[in-house]
């Protein structure tokens, strides 16, 4: 492996934990991010020279550590910072030996979610600093995920670390009865995570190359940390259904393959009866919430596929009570799909009764000013019109929602779909 891949790797695998790590030791995010970054930079420097270390975690803390005390000696004259630079200090002195040291580092790094989720930071900003600071997502990626400006979600992020240092916020995981009025917001956060990896399935981009598996890692650890607690049930069973059929998304052309058409032998079976006995398990509780809603909404489509057995109604009505929960834009653009696919199953309507319905719930979205430049939503009109035989305008749809999209093989996908829609167009 060559110094500039042993770098990337170890971005890949231990940047949150080695932030979180030394965040709880010196309540400064924003600082440990910087002498992380310069840590990183220094590995790019000597590492080509020196070789690359035996245990490059270790030395990455290393380095960050001697950055920080360096930048406690240059403000010692404030009390915390003296405190923070004899601690600092003193565990450099302790252990020299980087490859015992990388045996040493606690993993913190849910401890911080839950610290970025504390009541004190605003809640608009919490899902977002975790990814920061735990997963190194730049602002502008943030802002794009959240639907924001790069501008404004910089300054929330800056705000928000800033806080946790001015108030000194232990970085803990809350005590159980503490943890429930957090969850959410962690919940969403290690879902944000694993969708932004998602996005990249053949792990064509660095940044996101790990960030499925770190978001079905911290799932996980939630799961083992919270068994009674059924939502966080339902969100590792949701990340096991979509990640068990990560290998059947693309065709061996990289072409853009949707569900109904993926080569089940492609499946990940273990996975999928995972998810099937947490969603059983979550269930039991009797609690329904959004992320085993979600899951179920996954099974039924497992299901549907495997089995050949339409499971339409079912899912339209996980997506009446996911509406009824979340009130959100993008459920309902899910759902208006799911009622335009359910034609034909209530023998009194016509054959496109749903379709309408679905169209006419499209169009009451176009006032939410997020979605006009939403993807989603234009590929779902497209759908819609389709399916109504509206050529014209689902051609107007498929062209908006091909400028929109970023993955080249969803945009030939959605070409094709195009090309479908205009032929009926053309003069006979």
């Amino acid at each position: 492996m060559t110094s500039y891949a042993a770098a990337q790797a170890a971005a890949r695998q231990c940047y949150g934990k080695l932030v979180a790590y030394l965040s709880a030791r010196t309540h400064d995010v924003a600082g440990a991010e910087d002498a992380l970054a310069d840590a990183f930079e220094a590995a790019l420097h000597r590492w080509p020279v020196q070789g690359v270390p035996a245990a490059p975690e270790a030395w990455l803390l290393t380095a960050a550590r001697h950055r920080l005390i360096d930048t406690a000696r240059q403000r010692k004259t404030q009390e915390h910072n003296a405190a923070q630079l004899l601690l600092l200090v003193d565990e450099v002195d302790e252990v020299d030996d980087t490859q015992a040291q990388a045996h040493a580092i606690p993993d913190q790094r849910l401890a911080l979610m839950f610290a970025c989720a504390h009541p004190a930071i605003d809640a608009t900003v919490r899902a977002p600093l975790m990814l920061q600071v735990l997963l190194g997502f730049d602002a502008a990626s943030i802002a794009s995920a959240f639907l924001t400006s790069p501008t404004t979600m910089g300054q929330r992020l800056v705000r928000a670390k800033a806080k946790i240092k001015q108030s000194g916020m232990a970085l803990v995981v809350p005590d159980r009865h503490d943890m429930p009025e957090r969850l959410d917001t962690v919940l969403a956060a290690t879902y944000a995570a694993f969708a932004e990896g998602w996005l990249d399935p053949t792990g064509a981009e660095t940044r996101r190359r790990s960030l499925a598996e770190e978001g079905l890692w911290l799932a996980r650890l939630l799961a083992s940390l919270m068994p009674q607690e059924p939502e966080a049930l339902g969100l590792l069973a949701l990340m096991l259904y979509t990640h068990a059929r990560r290998f059947a998304r693309r065709s061996a052309a990289g072409d853009y393959v949707p569900l109904a058409q993926q080569d089940t032998a492609l499946w990940d079976k273990p996975l999928l009866l995972q998810a099937q006995e947490l969603l059983l398990h979550a269930s039991s509780f009797q609690c329904p919430g959004r992320y085993q809603l979600e899951a179920a909404v996954q099974s039924a489509h497992v299901h549907a596929v495997l089995s050949g057995v339409a499971t339409g109604a079912a899912v339209l009505g996980l997506y009446d009570a996911l509406l009824h929960i979340t009130q959100s834009p993008v459920v309902a653009i899910n759902r208006a799909v799911a009622l335009a696919q359910c034609d034909g199953i209530n023998s009194k309507l016509n054959s496109n009764a749903n379709a309408v319905a679905a169209l006419e719930a499209l169009d009451a979205l176009l006032s939410e000013p997020r979605l006009r430049d939403y993807q989603p939503y234009w590929a779902a009109r497209a759908h819609v019109l389709q399916r109504l035989g509206q050529n014209a305008e689902a051609a107007a749809a498929y062209q908006r929602a091909i400028g929109l999209e970023s993955d080249a093989a969803v945009r030939r996908y959605l070409q094709q779909r195009w090309d479908e829609v205009t032929e009926q167009l053309t003069p006979q």
